[in-house]
C-alpha cells in the first residue's frame, strides 16, 4: 500500500503540475458548428494489446456501431426517415454546394447527426434548419424525394410537430407530449397502471420491467409491450449486434467474458430481462480483463417515466497505471459507506464487489456518441449492486481530450467567470486532478452507495429519478473529496486541492452551465438539474457560505467558507438519500421543482452574453478512431488505429455501412 500510495501521490503531483499543457502536436478539435465542438481522442495503450485483445476490441466495436440506428429510432420515430433523406442529399446532390443555403443545410445535417435526431442532444428541444423551407424542398426534389417532401419539411420546420424529445411539462401528460418512440397510443396513467399490475415490489431481485420494450395498445385496446429483440422491434440491427458479439466471444480474454457474452446474446434473442440480469451479474465478475464494454438498452434518462433503456455501446481498455487510485477507493469502499453523512438505516451494512478503474475509450456508440459521459457506473439494478457489486470507470482519454481541445481555443471560461486570480491559480494547479477525483468518487462509490428500504420500488421517484440520482452521486463525491481520508490514502495531494473542485462545481452549477439553455427556457436536463439543485440549495440555505458578488456589472458566486460548504453537501446528501431510500416522491419533486428547474432570467441573459463574447462552444462531442485490420498473406496480423478528421465524413460512412433500419 505504501508503494501504491507514493505512486498515486507522484501521479497527482505530475497531473497538477502539467495541467494546462498540451501532450503532443495531435490536433484535437476537428469541427465547430452551432453550439457544438467536435473532438478527436487518442487511445493510449492500444499498441500494448495482444493481437487477440485487439481482435476482441474490434468485434466489440463493430457490435457497438451496429446499434446506431436503434437510438435514432428511439429518440423519435421519424428520425431515420429524415436522416436517410439528408444522407441522400449529402451524397448525391449535384448543384451548388458552396452557396450560403447549402452551407446552412449542411450545418443542420451536422446538428442532426450530432444529436442523433431532430432534438437537441442535451436540451431536448427541437432545433431547426437556417435555410428556407423552399430550398430544403428543392434539395429533396433533386434526389427524387418529392413525394416525401411535404412531411419531411413539416418535421424539420414546424415547431408544433414533435417539439420536445422528453417532455418535462408541469401540465399535461408527459408520455403523450414526449417525442420519444417508447410509447404509442397510451397515456401516462395507462402505462403506470399496466406496470403496477405486473410488478412485485416485495421481490428482492426485481426485474427492470419495461427496460427493453415499447408500450402500445393492441387491436382490442389492451395495453401491451412489444420487445426489442431478434424477431421483434429492431430485430435486423440486433441480429447484426449478436453476430459481432459471437465473434468477440470466440476471442475473449477469459471464460467470464465468454459466459457474459453468451448471456447477452441469449438476452438479445429472447428479450428475457432475467437473462439481462444474469448477464450483468457475470459481467460484474470480470475484473481482470483489459478490454471491456457496454452494450444494451441501459440508461433510462430519455424516458419521461424513467423505465425505457436507450441503446448504448462503449468499448474501452484499462489504463493500469491510472487505475491505481481507483483500486484504493474500491478497497476502502466500506469505510466511505460507514462514514457517510446519511442515516445509518440507509447505508449498506456490507459493500460488495465495487470494481473501479480508469479506462481509455476505443469506440463510442449509441447514447454515448458523439456526446459521451466521462464516467460510468453499472449495472443500474440496485439489487445487483447490493448482492454482487458494480463496475465504476473514469474515462481518462475523453477527459484529457476535452482539456487539450480547450487549450486550442484563444479564450477561457475560467478567466471570465472566476472571481479572483487566486481562484484561477488554484484551478490551474489542481483543477484537472480534483475533477477526475470527483468523477472517481461519483462513479466508483456514489452511485453504488446507500440502499432502499424493504418494499420501496426502484421506480418510486418517477420522472425525478435521474436528476436525484445524479445529485446523490455528485454530493457523495463533493463531500468526500474534501475528507482528510483522501490525503491519508494518497489520492489528494494536500488539503487545498479539493477547493478547486468546489469552486468549479458551484460556479458551473449556479451560473455558467446556463449558457447551454435558450433564454426563457427552464432547466430540464437531468445532469444540469442535479448541478443546479446542489448549487442553488447551498446558496439559499448556507447563510452566506456562498456569496453573490457584482463587479464591473458582472455577477460572480464566491465560496466564503469551504468547510461549511462541505457540511451543506453532507446535509443535502443525507436528505436525498432519505428520499430515495424511503420512496418519498413528493419530497423529491419539491427539491427538483424548487431548486433545479427555474433560471433567473436576468442572470441567464448575463451568462449568455458573457459566454457568447468568448466565442466558445458550450457542448463537445467526439469522432471515433477507425480500427483497421492489417492483412498479410490472407491472414490478419494486426489491428491499427486511424484517426479521421472529418465529422461529416464519419457520419456518412456510418450511415452507409451500419444503416440497417
Amino acid at each position: 500500500m505504501n508503494i501504491l500510495k507514493m505512486s498515486i501521490l507522484a501521479s497527482a503531483a505530475l497531473i497538477a503540475a502539467s495541467c494546462g499543457s498540451r501532450k503532443s502536436d495531435f490536433k484535437y478539435t476537428v469541427d465547430q458548428f452551432a453550439d457544438v465542438k467536435v473532438i478527436r481522442y487518442q487511445v493510449p495503450g492500444w499498441e500494448d494489446l495482444t493481437l487477440q485483445q485487439k481482435e476482441y476490441a474490434y468485434h466489440l466495436s463493430e457490435a457497438a456501431k451496429w446499434g446506431r440506428d436503434i437510438l435514432w429510432d428511439q429518440n423519435c420515430r421519424y428520425n431515420l426517415q429524415l436522416r436517410h433523406a439528408v444522407e441522400n442529399i449529402l451524397n448525391n446532390y449535384q448543384g451548388d454546394r458552396k452557396c450560403d443555403d447549402f452551407q446552412q443545410f449542411t450545418e443542420y445535417a451536422k446538428r442532426l447527426f450530432f444529436s442523433n435526431g431532430i432534438h437537441h442532444h442535451y436540451a431536448e428541444d427541437k432545433f431547426f434548419p437556417s435555410c428556407e423551407p423552399a430550398y430544403f424542398e428543392k434539395l429533396l426534389a433533386s434526389v427524387g424525394l418529392s413525394d416525401e417532401a411535404g412531411f419531411l419539411i413539416s418535421l424539420a420546420y414546424d415547431p408544433d410537430v414533435c417539439p420536445q424529445r422528453r417532455s418535462t411539462a408541469a401540465e399535461g401528460d408527459i408520455v403523450e407530449l414526449s417525442s420519444v418512440n417508447f410509447y404509442d397510443g397510451v397515456t401516462r396513467d395507462e402505462v403506470e397502471a399496466y406496470y403496477a399490475s405486473i410488478e412485485n415490489h416485495s421481490d428482492p431481485r426485481p426485474i427492470s420491467y419495461g427496460l427493453n420494450t415499447k408500450v402500445v395498445k393492441d387491436s382490442t385496446g389492451t395495453v401491451v409491450e412489444l420487445p426489442w429483440k431478434v424477431g421483434g422491434i429492431y430485430g435486423p440491427a440486433i441480429e447484426k449486434i449478436c453476430s459481432e458479439l459471437d465473434l468477440a466471444r470466440k476471442v475473449a480474454e477469459n471464460d467470464i467474458q465468454k459466459r457474459a457474452l453468451g448471456l447477452l446474446i441469449e438476452y438479445y434473442r429472447t428479450g428475457d430481462l432475467r437473462k439481462w440480469d444474469e448477464f450483468n451479474i457475470e459481467w460484474v465478475k470480470d475484473t481482470l480483463g483489459t478490454v471491456d464494454f457496454v452494450n444494451g438498452f441501459v440508461e433510462d434518462y430519455n424516458d419521461p417515466l424513467g423505465r425505457k433503456g436507450s441503446w448504448e455501446g462503449h468499448v474501452n481498455i484499462k489504463d493500469t497505471k491510472a487505475s491505481e487510485r481507483s483500486l484504493v477507493l474500491s478497497a476502502n469502499a466500506q469505510w466511505f459507506e460507514d462514514n457517510s453523512p446519511v442515516d445509518p438505516r440507509f447505508r449498506k451494512p456490507k459493500v460488495k464487489g465495487i470494481s473501479a478503474k480508469v479506462i481509455n475509450a476505443v469506440c463510442l456508440a449509441g447514447d454515448s456518441y458523439p456526446s459521451t459521459p466521462i464516467g460510468i457506473n453499472l449495472p443500474n439494478a440496485d439489487w445487483i449492486r447490493r448482492d454482487y457489486g458494480s463496475k465504476s470507470v473514469t474515462i481518462a482519454n475523453i477527459t484529457h481530450a476535452y482539456t487539450y481541445s480547450a487549450e486550442e481555443m484563444p479564450t477561457s471560461v475560467l478567466s471570465e467567470f472566476a472571481w479572483s486570480e487566486e481562484e484561477v491559480a488554484r484551478n490551474k494547479k489542481y483543477g484537472s486532478w480534483a475533477d477526475e477525483i470527483h468523477t472517481d468518487l461519483h462513479e466508483c462509490l456514489g452511485h453504488g452507495s446507500g440502499q432502499l428500504l424493504g418494499g420501496v420500488s426502484t421506480t418510486a421517484m418517477g420522472e425525478y429519478a435521474s436528476a436525484l440520482e445524479e445529485a446523490r452521486a455528485d454530493l457523495f463525491g463533493l463531500y468526500y473529496c474534501a475528507d482528510p481520508k483522501m490525503i491519508e490514502l494518497g489520492i489528494m495531494p494536500d488539503a487545498e486541492a479539493y477547493k478547486a473542485e468546489y469552486d468549479s462545481f458551484i460556479r458551473n452549477g449556479i451560473m455558467v452551465q446556463f449558457n447551454r439553455v435558450e433564454l426563457g427556457r427552464p432547466n430540464t436536463e437531468a445532469h444540469m438539474q442535479d448541478r443546479k439543485l446542489i448549487s442553488q440549495w447551498c446558496f439559499e440555505n448556507g447563510d452566506g457560505v456562498i456569496e453573490k458578488r457584482v463587479r464591473g456589472g458582472k455577477t460572480y458566486f464566491v465560496i466564503t467558507d469551504y468547510e461549511a460548504l462541505r457540511g451543506l453537501f453532507g446535509k443535502l446528501l443525507g436528505e436525498i438519500q432519505r428520499i430515495k431510500s424511503t420512496g418519498d416522491y413528493e419530497a423529491g419533486k419539491a427539491l427538483i421543482e424548487t431548486y433545479a428547474v427555474q433560471i433567473d432570467p436576468q442572470l441567464h441573459k448575463e451568462v449568455k452574453d458573457r459566454y457568447d463574447a468568448l466565442d466558445l462552444k458550450p457542448y463537445g462531442g467526439f469522432i471515433n478512431p477507425t480500427i483497421e485490420p492489417v492483412v498479410k498473406g490472407g491472414v490478419i496480423t494486426d489491428y491499427v488505429l486511424r484517426y479521421p478528421d472529418s465529422f461529416l465524413g464519419q457520419m456518412l460512412e456510418y450511415g452507409e455501412k451500419y444503416g440497417i433500419l
